[in-house]
This record gives C-alpha cells, structure tokens and sequence, in this order.
C-alpha cells in the first residue's frame, strides 16, 4: 500500500514512469494494461490531492 507521506510530486513522477513504459514498444498487453492501472491510479491519487488543496484554500479565503 501507498504511504501517505508520498507527494503529488511523487504521483506526478511516478505517472510520467509510467507512460514512457508504455510508450516500450516491445512492452507486452499484460504489462502495458498492468502500467496503465497503476498510472491511472496515480494520477486519480495527484488529482484528489489538487481537489483538497483546493478545498483548504477555498476555506483560508473563507475565514
């Protein structure tokens, strides 16, 4: 499992690993469909850390 500590960063990093995997082109269809879970994965993770840093703004602008 993820640790929490980990960054959007991190998330975005670990994306762009990703992708240039599966650019490979010798990467078979299990690989690229086992890498594109786990890319999708984490950017669905960066994209919740951008909507509750959103959120924490929003309420400093609030208060």
């Amino acid at each position: 499992m993820a640790k929490e500590t980990e960054g959007f960063e991190t998330k975005l990093d670990s994306a762009k690993k990703i992708l240039e995997i599966l650019m490979n082109p010798e990467i078979t269809l299990q690989e690229s469909v086992k890498a594109y879970e786990k890319g999708m994965s984490e950017l669905s993770k960066a994209q919740k850390m951008l909507e509750d840093a959103k959120i924490k703004i929003t309420e400093i602008k609030g208060s």
